[in-house]
Formats: C-alpha cells, sequence, structure tokens
C-alpha cells in the first residue's frame, strides 16, 4: 500500500526517547535497539467496566506513553510556557497520526483478501461461503472508512499547524461513530470461531492465515492474518481515548477544542465500560478462540539458557499454560509484538528433582570481579548523569549516557544470574532458566503449583490460537520494562546506598519440628543478591535466632527473608550446580521505605510468610554516616585506637586482634562460601570486640567456638573503626593520584614509594593482611572469593578517610559509591595483584622523587 501521504515529524523526536523494555535485544546484545520510527508502542488501558483509562504521569512511566517527553529543546518555563503547550499539543496529534496510518495499513491488510474471497465464493470451488466471509470480515469496511475519513480530515492540520487548528469536532465525530465498533466487538467471538474452523478444514485458507499469500492480497511485508489483526479496532478505541486524556492535559480550558474534547473523552469512556465482558481484552484475560476465558497469572523477564548461551525472555503464566516469548525485531513503523519461542501446557508440565534432572552442559559463569566492574561502570555513568542534570547538561547529551547505562545494565542483568530452575514437558523437552534468587525460583514454581492443583487438561494449541494468545501478552503484560534502574523515571527513588542493620529474632508457625534457619537478600541492580543468613536452629518448632547483620545497600529497594529446612541428606544434590537443596518453608518481602527507615532507632517488624511468622528488627545508616571513624575514649583497648599505639602497647610489630583473626580464619574459614563477603552475626562480632577491648584471657578460646563469619567481620570492624585509615588520610590523595596513573612504570613507582611512606607499623600490618588476603583467593574455586572481590570488600576499610578528611568528598551518597570507593578498591586490587612484597626490599629500595607526597 502506498503512503498516505502525511509523514509524520514525531520519529526524529522519539529516537532520543526511551530504553524500556521495547527495545532490549533478547538475544542477549549489548546494542540495545533504538525505538523503530514511528512504532505504535501502547500503554495499558484496564479496560473492565469499572475502570476508565487514565493517562497522568503514570502513563508514560514504562517508555510506551502514546506522547514523548518532552525535551529540554522545547524551551524553558514548563507547562506555565503557553507556547510549549501548543506544541505538545502538535506532538502528541502527530505522535497518533502516525499510528493512524500504522491503524490503516492494518485495516486494509484485513480488507485486501476479502474481494478475492468473494470472488471464489461464487464459483464451484469458493475457499469460503460468503456467509463466512461476512462474519470473519463483519464491520471492517465501515471501521476502515471511518479511519480513513477522519486521517484525511486531520492530516493537513497537523502540516499546517498554528496556534488557531482546532479538530475537537473530528475526535467528536470519531466517539460518535462507535456504535459500528460495537458491532465489532459483538461479532468479534464469532469471528475468531469462524476464522479457525475455516483453517482447520479449508487447507487454502489456512495458508492465507498462517502466512504471507499471494502478494496481490498482501499489505508491504505483513501477513494476513484475521486471528491477530482481528482485536486491533478495539485496541483502537483504548490508543484514542488515551490519546484524548494527553490532549485535555495540553489544552487551555478556553480553547474552542476544550469541550469537543471532552465530550469525545465523554462518549469513548462509555463506550469502554460498556464492552461485552466476556468478549473484552481484560489486563488478566485473553478470550480463546473457542470462547475461554484464559488469565495471565504472573510475567515477568527470565534469562534462559537456550543452545548454549543466554538469552532474555519475557515469560507469561497463564492459567492453564507457560509460555515463552521475545519481542520480535520489527520493521519500521511496525507495531510491536512478541514471538512465541515455546509453550508448555501446564497438564504436561513438571519440575525434575534436583536429583533427576540430567545433567545440563556446563553454564558459563562470568568471573565476579567482572560483574563488579561493571557495577563500577554503571555507577561512574549514574554519576555523571548527576552532573549533567545538576549543570543542567544538553538533554542529548544525558540520553547518550543513559543509552550506555542501559547497555551495561543490561549486560549484568543478562550474566548475574546463576541459579537454575528447569521446567520439563512430559511430552519431550526440557527448558533452563537462570535465576539471580531462590526467592524468585520459589515464586515460579509456587505459582505454576497452585495453578497445577485445578483440573487441567493436555492441549495442543492450533496456530492461530498461539497467535492470538502471543499477540495478546503485549497488550496484558504487567512488567513493561527489564529491571534496570535506566528505566526509571526521574522522580522515582533511587534506593538506599548505605548499610542495613537486620536483627532476625525468631520465628513462629512450623507444624513440626525442623532445623531452621534464614537468609536475607536485597535488590541491587536490577536484581537480588542473598546477604546474610543466621546459623541453623536444630529441631524446633519456635527458633529464636536473636542474630544481627550488617548489609551493604548499592541503591537497593527491598528486602527479602527466605526461611529454610536444612537438608543434612547428601544424596539429594542438584546436578545444576552441585549443592544439596535446602526446602523453602516461607518467604516474604518489605519496600525499604527511606523515611521510615532512616531513623536511629530500630524499627521492629513481622513478616507473615506461608502461616509462619519471622520477628526482625532493622535500622539504617546512610553511607555518608558510615564515613565516619570515631577514635575510642578508652585508649586501653584496640578498636578507635591508633595502630601505632596498639603496637606498642603490645611490643608487636602486627596488632594481636589482627593476627588472631586471621590465624582462625585461615584454620577454619579459608575454604568457606563468602568468607569476608557474607556478614557475621552483629551480636557475635560486638562479643568479640569486647574481649579484645578488655584482652580477656579467654580470647581463643572464645575465637576457636565462634562462628568463622563473626570473625571476619571482627577483623573487617576493626580496620573501620581505626581513627583514621590504614593507609592514611595524609597518604589519601596521593594513593587516589597514583591508581589513576596510566603508565604502568610510573605508577609502580608511585604505588611503592607511597607505601614506603607509611609509618612502619601500618606498613608491616598492610602487607601481613595482603599475604593473607591472596592465600583467601587461592581458594577461589572453593570459596568464591576472588580478589577483585576481597579489593571490594577491603578496599574502603583501608583507604576511607576519618571524618574530618572525608567532608572535602562527599557530596551525594551514590557519588561516593561511584568515584572514591572505585579507587579505593583499583588501590587495594593493584597491590593484591602485585608480586610479593617484602618490607625489607621495599625500605632498601629507596626511590627518588622530585616531589614529595
Amino acid at each position: 500500500m502506498p503512503p498516505l501521504g502525511c509523514s509524520p515529524p514525531l520519529s526524529l523526536l522519539l529516537a532520543d526517547f526511551n530504553y524500556g523494555a521495547d527495545e532490549y535485544d533478547a538475544e542477549g546484545n549489548e546494542e540495545p535497539k533504538a525505538l523503530p520510527e514511528g512504532s505504535e508502542t501502547m500503554p495499558y488501558i484496564d479496560e473492565s467496566p469499572t475502570m476508565s483509562p487514565q493517562l497522568s504521569a503514570r502513563g508514560q512511566e514504562s517508555g510506551d506513553g502514546v506522547s514523548p517527553t518532552p525535551t529540554d529543546g522545547l524551551g524553558t518555563g514548563g507547562e506555565r510556557d503557553a507556547g510549549k503547550g501548543l506544541e505538545m499539543r502538535k506532538l502528541v496529534l502527530s505522535g497518533f497520526l502516525a499510528s493512524e496510518e500504522i491503524y490503516i495499513n492494518q485495516l486494509e491488510a484485513l480488507l485486501l483478501p476479502m474481494k478475492p474471497l468473494k470472488a471464489t465464493a461464487t464459483t464451484s470451488q469458493p475457499v469460503l461461503t460468503l456467509q463466512q466471509i461476512e462474519t470473519i470480515f463483519y464491520k471492517i469496511q465501515d471501521i476502515y472508512e471511518i479511519h480513513k475519513e477522519f486521517y484525511d480530515s486531520l492530516c493537513p492540520k497537523v502540516q499546517q499547524w498554528d496556534s488557531n487548528v482546532t479538530m475537537g469536532h473530528l475526535f467528536q465525530k470519531l466517539a460518535s461513530q462507535l456504535g459500528v465498533y460495537k458491532a465489532f466487538v459483538d461479532n468479534y467471538k464469532i469471528a475468531l470461531e469462524t476464522a479457525e474452523k475455516c483453517s482447520q478444514s479449508n487447507y487454502q485458507f489456512q495458508k492465507i492465515s498462517e502466512g504471507p499469500g499471494p502478494q496481490q492480497w498482501m499489505a508491504a511485508d505483513a501477513p494476513f492474518l484475521p486471528a491477530a489483526l482481528l482485536y486491533k479496532p478495539i485496541d483502537r478505541v483504548t490508543r484514542s481515548t488515551l490519546v484524548l486524556h494527553d490532549l485535555l492535559k495540553h489544552t487551555p480550558a478556553d480553547h474552542p477544542d476544550y469541550p469537543l474534547l471532552q465530550d469525545a473523552l465523554r462518549i469513548s469512556q462509555n463506550f469502554l465500560s460498556s464492552i461485552n465482558e466476556d468478549i473484552d481484552p481484560r489486563r488478566t484475560a485473553v478470550t480463546t478462540p473457542k470462547g475461554e476465558t484464559r488469565q495471565l497469572v504472573k510475567d515477568g523477564f527470565l534469562v534462559e539458557l537456550s543452545e548454549g548461551s543466554r538469552k532474555l525472555r519475557h515469560v507469561f503464566l497463564f492459567t492453564d499454560v507457560l509460555l515463552c516469548a521475545k519481542l520480535k525485531k520489527t520493521a519500521v513503523g511496525k507495531h510491536q509484538q512478541y514471538d512465541c519461542k515455546w509453550y508448555v501446557p501446564l497438564a504436561d508440565l513438571v519440575f525434575p528433582s534436583p536429583e533427576e534432572s540430567e545433567h545440563c552442559p556446563q553454564v558459563h559463569v562470568i568471573p565476579d570481579h567482572e560483574l563488579e566492574d561493571m557495577k563500577m561502570k554503571i555507577s561512574a555513568i549514574k554519576s555523571e548523569v548527576q552532573k549533567e542534570k545538576a549543570n543542567k547538561g544538553q538533554s542529548r547529551a544525558i540520553e547518550r549516557l543513559k543509552k550506555k547505562m542501559f547497555e551495561n545494565e543490561f549486560w549484568l542483568l543478562l550474566n548475574s544470574p546463576a541459579i537454575p530452575f528447569r521446567i520439563h514437558n512430559r511430552n519431550g523437552k526440557s527448558y533452563l532458566f537462570l535465576l539471580s534468587s531462590d526467592y524468585e525460583r520459589s515464586e515460579w514454581r509456587e505459582a505454576i503449583q497452585k495453578l497445577q492443583k485445578k483440573d487441567l487438561q493436555a492441549f495442543v494449541l492450533s496456530s492461530v490460537e498461539l497467535q492470538v494468545l502471543t499477540g495478546s501478552c503485549f497488550k496484558l503484560r504487567t512488567v513493561h520494562n527489564i529491571p534496570v534502574t535506566s528505566n526509571k523515571d526521574d522522580d522515582e527513588s533511587p534506593g538506599l546506598y548505605g548499610f542495613l542493620h537486620v536483627i532476625v529474632h525468631s520465628a513462629k508457625g512450623f507444624k513440626q519440628s525442623a532445623n531452621l534457619y534464614c537468609t536475607l537478600e536485597v535488590d541491587s541492580f536490577g536484581y537480588f543478591v542473598s546477604k546474610a543468613k543466621t546459623r541453623v536452629f536444630r529441631d524446633t518448632t519456635e527458633p529464636q535466632w536473636n542474630e544481627e547483620f550488617e548489609i551493604e545497600l548499592e541503591g537497593s529497594q527491598s528486602l527479602r527473608i527466605l526461611c529454610y529446612e536444612k537438608c543434612y541428606d547428601k544424596t539429594k544434590l542438584n546436578k545444576d550446580n552441585n549443592e544439596i537443596v535446602d526446602k523453602i518453608m516461607g518467604k516474604g518481602q518489605i519496600q525499604l521505605d527511606p523515611q521510615a527507615v532512616q531513623t536511629k532507632n530500630w524499627h521492629m517488624d513481622v513478616i507473615e510468610m506461608n502461616g509462619i511468622k519471622v520477628e526482625f528488627s532493622m535500622k539504617f545508616t546512610s553511607r555518608d554516616m558510615s564515613l565516619k571513624r570515631t577514635p575510642s575514649k578508652k585508649q586501653t583497648g584496640v578498636f578507635g585506637v591508633k595502630i601505632s599505639v596498639v603496637t606498642k602497647r603490645e611490643r608487636s610489630k602486627v596488632p594481636y586482634i589482627v593476627r588472631q583473626c586471621i590465624e582462625e580464619v585461615e584454620k577454619r574459614g579459608i575454604e568457606e562460601v563468602g568468607i569476608y563477603r557474607i556478614s557475621g552475626v552483629a551480636t557475635d562480632i560486638q562479643a568479640l570486640k569486647a574481649v579484645f577491648d578488655a584482652n580477656n584471657k579467654d580470647i581463643l578460646v572464645m575465637l576457636s567456638d565462634m562462628d568463622i563469619n563473626a570473625i571476619a567481620g571482627t577483623l573487617k570492624l576493626y580496620f573501620r573503626e581505626l581513627p583514621e585509615p590504614l593507609l592514611t588520610d595524609r597518604l589519601y590523595p596521593a594513593f587516589m593520584e597514583g591508581i589513576a596513573l596510566s603508565d604502568p612504570a610510573a605508577k609502580e613507582n608511585c604505588m611503592m614509594h607511597l607505601l614506603r611512606s607509611l609509618p612502619d607499623p601500618n606498613l608491616i600490618t598492610f602487607l601481613f593482611l595482603l599475604e593473607h588476603l591472596k592465600r583467601v583467593a587461592e581458594k577461589e574455586p572453593i570459596n568464591k572469593m576472588s580478589l577483585h572481590n576481597l579489593a571490594t570488600v577491603f578496599g574502603p576499610t583501608l583507604l576511607r578517610p576519618s571524618e574530618g578528611e572525608s567532608k572535602a568528598h562527599l557530596t551525594l551518597a551514590s557519588d561516593i559509591w561511584s568515584h572514591d570507593v572505585m579507587a579505593q578498591v583499583q588501590v587495594l586490587l593493584y597491590y593484591l595483584q602485585h608480586p610479593p612484597i617484602s618490607f625489607t626490599e621495599l625500605k632498601r629500595n629507596t626511590l627518588y622523587f622530585s616531589t614529595d607526597v
């Protein structure tokens, strides 16, 4: 079909907007797709009888809105600027006009085969009878003519735009013709049923409806498919209603169009409310060709391991089927749709037990240090975006940064999950997803198992049914965006940066005694990470843990608590990851409200999960507060006391606390998964702190009995509470400059010179710790702690300036995380990757510099 003669100017404006779910490359390539020119991205409208479509600010949150977010280039002064209001009216209309052209093309694609089908109907070998043709194509010609007339009237008004243009009467007329749509909707189910029956009984019609047919029957490269296209008219009413909301928002109340648009909106809303409930494509339901209702229960983005590589999929759980899809790569100007990769009827879906699942090909796991590097890149870009906004930078520069941030976050989202979730079709194939969280795996499993308790029948979807179902996914989905921060609106909470202190007190509601423990997860960079684990409370129905944890937050917004029953049966190994599978007894999640959490007092709460109640308390310390190093008032202890004072008092080269904690970790914790990363119980750490401060003679006995993560936590706490960092406040700026040097020789000279400049107690202790951390990293295949992981944990602890020094550097909490922390980690990593450094050799090989440090 030739163009309709009105090229929409919106495409240039859209090109720089939004990096939402509609643009991700589901095959895992780093480069996201640009938004197609003139693409018809539709926001969700709840069309249930009790709900009128609402646009408001939320209408654009997912990057799916009708009108684009205005760019900075549209002028200043916000909505107060009347000129900008008029410009926004033009943008809204231009976007609507572009989608109207697509819609008319779609209607014409439906109508093109109608004439040839009618011509054969009167021959001796008809493809369809006249009645069947009338049923399938009922009212589509009328709808086409209505919209063609509307388009032809509106197009010149937009092309010759000025402040006096009126077009409210055109929308009022369009709304007054919705009776034709009512007739179409009432026939909708019969039309689909007829198309299905004709497709099954007539090979020629099946060929027409399933794919590209004779070129003369086709719209430009678009397959004629009644089932896929027949729901377009219903979609269109919701689209025009949404546009009316947008137009009213940018039309002054005294404009002659205002009452006409209001009237058109009222008519449209009443129409949507009156649509027959059985036919209405609801937010969570789709009507099958057989007239059954199929509810959408859950959907979300999961990483599938397919053909040895990771692919981002959008998975839809309906009442009777699990469907795995990805967004199609669509041609310019085409409405985006999902492509079904596979589906499994729930009646045929089984979860193989860990020991039964076949051994899958080795999953390529990205090293932790690469994931950490990517987090730092993302944090750095976030800071650049904040600076650009603060300096009122160009919107195009900000969008470029956001695009780069999306690419990096998408890579992280694709490559971080490692928890296997296998689904098996009893008639054949298995599918493997990789998830970041046991919580998420449990949610999907429970949702599927709950539906499987109903009397479900096995079935095979016909091609028409499958395409109707897949076509409905775009409309029904509840998760519109990939969970990355670059998809968030600017006014959304950036999350919390700092430390969350959580005490897990107790749990009730278990029906029989078990060995019970809890894990804590927080979200970070779009996915959830396990941060802490209580000890196992054995053989009880009312565990009393009373354990405190300090959890580092990186833009976190949610806390999850999972309660497990510990399994000691070594035969129950998961072949996918060779770990014993513990049973989840319950799980729950709470939002971390910055206002509620950021108080000095503990806040007690209860999470209810499957009849189990877990009691816990929490409080939050922001990152800028955690930067403070407070000297101890009691100089007789070791915490908060200068390292030179402690070593002089002890007559030692390395403080006793450092030597004893390292010895204990190397004795029984060096193979502990996540050593130094997993939080120890805060009450245990405080108890150890007290005995070291008091120089209690029972220290060694207490150390041998204490949980190894608490000992590791005590060592970290000692370095964190030094009145100045181990690598000193004086040398901190020089360390920051030295690590930024590009020339390897210059960097080596500078970094070694800085070590020699440290006081002897600091240097000897640092080298002692350095060799210990290298030995820990040698066990990385077992403990999962790489040199990079250890540098991430200890870098800020050893270099972070004391309060007086840090004030000069402190801006935003996230800014601290982005720049200073990144450099602190890199300094420690440099020394960890360096060949062994001897104190004697270092002091002997004095190098001379033209500038003093």
